[in-house]
């Protein structure tokens, strides 16, 4: 799999997620740390916890992915962001007082592993991909030639 399409995947999830955190039917009731901002608050598929802000960050994930597909660059770009985005908030996830954005988004529980491993796929992407940084370096300089 390419980074671009690393980014287009990813963006897709994400986008659909968001999408999916405001139907009630997806969400399961939840007893957890209290929030200030509860609307649409609940355990997405009946294990991640969510609310109304937490969705609208899903959607704006995925729409960046998607947007970030159009190229390399930017796709390396967004892989790079997300893997150190979500690798604080895999990390705020394990403090009490901050598993939940200072009371605005809940980012515990099973969060917690599924923003680790976004984190490490999205470094691999936007980070360890070398060959693929070296391929596009090459083909630019052949249509330059």
């Amino acid at each position: 799999m390419t980074t671009r399409y690393f980014a287009l995947i990813a963006g897709l999830l994400y986008g659909l997620v968001g999408v999916l955190g405001f139907v009630p039917g997806m969400l399961r009731p939840i007893a957890g740390p209290p929030l200030t901002i509860d609307g649409s608050h609940g355990l997405l598929f009946g294990l991640f916890p969510v609310n109304v802000l937490h969705n609208l960050v899903h959607l704006g994930i995925g729409i960046w992915g998607i947007a970030a597909y159009s190229s390399f660059g930017k796709a390396r770009t967004y892989a790079a962001s997300i893997a150190v985005i979500y690798g604080v908030l895999t990390i705020m996830g394990l403090i009490p007082g901050l598993n939940t954005v200072f009371g605005l988004i809940p980012i515990h529980g099973h969060d917690v592993w599924l923003h680790a491993l976004t984190a490490v796929v999205a470094a691999y992407f936007g980070f360890a991909r070398r060959e693929e940084l070296e391929a596009v370096a090459v083909d630019r300089t052949r249509r330059a030639a």
